[in-house]
């Protein structure tokens, strides 16, 4: 008796947390099946980004063979009014050359042919299939109000993990069945619910794996993390990984800004001024060849020098993130220094891994099979919560469960929510205006009374 009050004072009644977990599912649901579709689909970039550009890796070859000046010459002259951005090294001795232009601060790729050095394709990045998926999946193709939506979805999914094991946990000694493997054999309600439940317990803590890999990258929390790190480690460049909607354009020229320029250059357009303007130097060709011989992981850029700078950035963009490698490079084509991924700042490394594992790319095929698995499951999850609902709700109704008499909220409960809502600003915000929307709704209803 005195445990049952105990727990009693220090934690909601079933039903409150049962409310609690009904009102996040409820908003939070569909958008976690549309993150699992468009993660889905983004897992397999470096092979759908293969398939679509096959053609263009499967050249037939030629007796000459055209210089990167020559290509990128080909490229602006196609795409009038543009200056040069980057050079993507060729994967193959097949491929067509990739040129990205700017354009008023669009970037556009340019395909062009290194035997006739004519224009096979071009392309803006912002439309590129994968791209596009991208932005769906992280911003739902509406830039940093998107991110914000997103990172507000991403809070809520962690109560909704937190209720739902709460939910899960067996109350009374039982068989395996219904707890850690579902009954699927069953019929009706039992099935879904263990479709549900089950599962929710197995790719919970994936779930709580991806969520915290992605905040880094959203624009509220990413900010604050950035600031953060910028005072623990004076940093002397922009973190590196995208904060918020981030042009194709700025992240490909990858230009670094100063730690006091921090608040307000994460996300933002940096403008045309951060390229150099002047004529595209033949040296371009040597600079290229030292690329070549460096033997970065693929896709590799060579972007120019910005103004008052003389090196040339040779940088490898490769998904799996640790495997990255940069360096610079003399217009002469000897290579100034090399910087890679183990120099970097401790929490560019931690998100860099946890990056890498997010999208699938860490440890090869098998990262890619275990997170489809994990989003199959968070959509089976999810489709069985949205049967279960369908089934129980009235007619014309909501079906939220009872309220519980008491209203106690406890002691342990309140404590777990100021954490979560100090560290996750987003839901710290909108648990402050549910508190106030229900003590003016209790005042409204008092006074009728």
């Amino acid at each position: 008796m005195m445990m049952n009050a105990s727990r009693t004072l220090f934690w909601p009644d079933y039903r409150t947390i049962w409310r609690w977990h009904f009102f996040a599912g409820l908003f939070c649901l569909p958008f976690i099946m549309l993150l699992c579709l468009t993660g889905s689909i983004y897992l397999f970039k470096p092979q759908v980004d293969h398939w679509i550009d096959w053609h263009y890796d499967h050249l037939a070859g030629g007796a000459t063979h055209s210089t990167p000046v020559q290509e990128v010459r080909t490229a602006l002259n196609t795409v009038p009014g543009s200056h040069f951005l980057a050079y993507e090294l060729p994967k193959t001795t097949s491929s067509a050359a990739r040129v990205i232009v700017d354009r008023q601060g669009t970037a556009i790729r340019v395909y062009v042919d290194p035997t006739s050095c004519v224009v096979l394709k071009q392309v803006p990045e912002e439309e590129r299939f994968e791209r596009i998926i991208f932005k769906l999946h992280g911003q739902l193709l509406l830039g940093n109000t998107g991110s914000i939506i997103m990172e507000m979805v991403a809070s809520w999914t962690i109560v909704l993990i937190a209720t739902g094991l709460y939910l899960w946990w067996p109350r009374r000694t039982q068989d395996l069945a219904g707890v850690f493997y579902p009954r699927i054999t069953r019929n009706g309600r039992v099935r879904w619910r263990d479709l549900h439940a089950v599962t929710g317990l197995w790719v919970s803590s994936f779930l709580v794996l991806f969520l915290v890999s992605g905040l880094p990258w959203s624009f509220v929390w990413g900010h604050a993390l950035a600031r953060v790190e910028t005072q623990f480690s004076r940093l002397t460049s922009v973190p590196d990984w995208e904060i918020g909607a981030v042009s194709e354009r700025n992240r490909i020229a990858g230009r670094p800004v100063s730690p006091q320029h921090i608040d307000t250059m994460p996300g933002m357009d940096m403008g045309p001024t951060a390229m150099s303007d002047s004529p595209l130097p033949d040296n371009l060709n040597r600079v290229v060849m030292a690329a070549l011989q460096l033997g970065f992981p693929a896709p590799v850029l060579v972007t120019p020098p910005s103004a008052g700078e003389t090196a040339w950035a040779v940088r490898s963009d490769t998904q799996n993130r640790p495997n990255r490698i940069s360096a610079l490079v003399d217009p002469s084509g000897s290579v100034r220094s090399v910087h890679r991924f183990e120099e970097k700042a401790l929490a560019d490394r931690v998100i860099g891994y946890g990056v890498a594992a997010h999208e699938g790319q860490l440890f090869g095929k098998a990262n890619q099979l275990l997170n489809f698995l994990v989003a199959a499951g968070l959509l089976t999850m999810s489709t069985a919560a949205l049967v279960l609902w369908f089934r129980r709700k009235p007619p014309g109704k909501l079906g939220v469960p009872s309220v519980d008499p008491s209203q106690k909220i406890g002691v342990g409960a309140v404590v777990v929510l100021i954490v979560l809502g100090l560290l996750l600003p987003e839901l710290g915000a909108s648990l402050l205006l549910l508190c106030l929307a229900t003590l003016l709704s209790r005042v409204v209803s008092h006074r009728r009374h």
